[in-house]
């Protein structure tokens, strides 16, 4: 992907100005429309680990909940931890917790992440998706860190946006 300074075309990177300096896109002349991302992403712990979380004795307290919690927050509040994105009104988050044993690696599990959250405005929802899986993941990696300190964020990705110019896109 090219793009001349400042141009901000769809093929080229809208962040830079005519000088090739950061900058916030003006999105004021885009339509105001529905937008809604999902981001995934998980956490691989250990069987204990996880059994202390479904099982309820992390000594922190309720690990999904306060994750969850923590995943809204970050979707609120990514304008303020993300340089140059636009502060959104943002109508629902939703953030999803569960556990899985490896089927692969006996001894060994994860924490699955999803989050999904909507808007009606002039840009997408991508980075607060995102961010509030990053956010949720780090909170199951603070509340259990006495437990294991070798748990691995894994996977943090986006896995479907809808809305705006660019329309419906889902990962393969």
């Amino acid at each position: 992907m090219t793009q001349s300074r400042g141009q901000g075309t769809d093929a080229g990177l809208s962040h830079l100005d005519e000088r090739g300096q950061a900058r916030m896109v003006d999105v004021s002349g885009k339509p105001a429309t529905v937008r809604e991302a999902t981001a995934r992403g998980r956490l691989l712990v250990a069987s204990s680990t996880l059994a202390a979380i479904t099982g309820g004795s992390v000594p922190k307290g309720d690990v999904f909940a306060t994750a969850r919690i923590a995943g809204i927050l970050a979707a609120k509040r990514t304008h303020d931890l993300i340089p140059l994105c636009h502060p959104l009104p943002l109508s629902a988050v939703e953030v999803a917790l569960s556990g899985r044993e490896s089927p692969e690696t006996p001894g060994r599990a994860s924490v699955e992440i999803e989050a999904t959250v909507r808007t009606t405005g002039p840009t997408g929802v991508e980075m607060e998706a995102l961010t509030a899986v990053s956010v949720a993941a780090l909170t199951v990696y603070d509340m259990c860190k006495a437990l294991e300190r070798g748990m691995r964020i894994d996977q943090v990705r986006l896995t479907a946006k809808s809305g705006g110019r660019s329309g419906e896109w889902r990962a393969e």
